[in-house]
């Protein structure tokens, strides 16, 4: 999963970052309002950890946006600000929670599967897609059952086409994705190409009736192995 920390305070922005990455996530940052406005634009996000105070601007207007916007990335606010009229207008506008300073970050990961299982839709923190099951808590996945050791990338790849079923995928949109913003200083996805194929072979090879299909001139698509 893909997450966008929008925080000022460096030392709290760090701890974060290094905290979810250690948990396997994509993490990125925006440490102002503008930055953050530019990274929302620009790109998605599975949960948005958002700070009220910014320098230059209010974290809840970059909420009105999002929700403005028809975005699905999910919005956890956190901020010092623990005031129930600051609670109340930023759980109004759709942040899906709010978490009050200073935090665990123990607290934290549980907030962020909180908030992604309900959007999951599943009460157990697993996704299904044909006879393929992803178990989000353990990334874990089983096809008919049985379980199919994946890499860490095949796996967040698999999860992201989960997310999106029947949609058409743009090799970089991917990429950039599951390995974040710094791939624009790649030359060319060579690595995604080949984690495509590892990946799309090791379903094909556990007879998983869903698989990612190519299209050409236009990416990957998520389908069922007879369209």
């Amino acid at each position: 999963m893909k997450l966008l920390i929008i925080e000022d305070d460096s030392s709290l922005r760090e701890i974060m970052q290094r905290s979810l990455k250690a948990e396997g996530y994509v993490v990125e940052t925006a440490s102002s309002y503008s930055e953050a406005c530019d990274k929302i634009a620009g790109y998605s996000y599975d949960c948005i950890m958002l700070d009220v105070m910014l320098p230059d601007g209010n974290g809840l207007r970059i909420l009105r946006q999002i929700k403005e916007q028809e975005k699905s990335d999910r919005v956890i606010i956190i901020s010092a600000r623990d005031s129930l009229e600051d609670k109340v207008e930023g759980l109004d506008l759709g942040a899906d929670d709010y978490l009050p300073k200073p935090f665990y970050m123990a607290e934290l990961h549980a907030r962020i599967k909180s908030v992604m299982r309900r959007g999951a839709g599943s009460v157990n923190n697993t996704m299904s897609a044909g006879n393929i099951t992803l178990d989000l808590d353990g990334r874990r996945v089983k096809v008919g059952g049985k379980e199919l050791p994946l890499l860490k990338k095949e796996f967040d790849i698999l999860l992201y086409f989960m997310q999106r079923p029947g949609h058409i995928v743009d090799k970089a949109v991917l990429a950039e994705a599951v390995w974040g913003d710094h791939i624009d200083m790649v030359d060319n996805f060579q690595f995604v190409y080949a984690q495509i194929k590892n990946l799309r072979k090791k379903l094909t090879e556990a007879a998983a009736d869903t698989n990612i299909k190519a299209v050409y001139g236009f990416g990957y698509k998520f389908t069922g192995t007879e369209e």
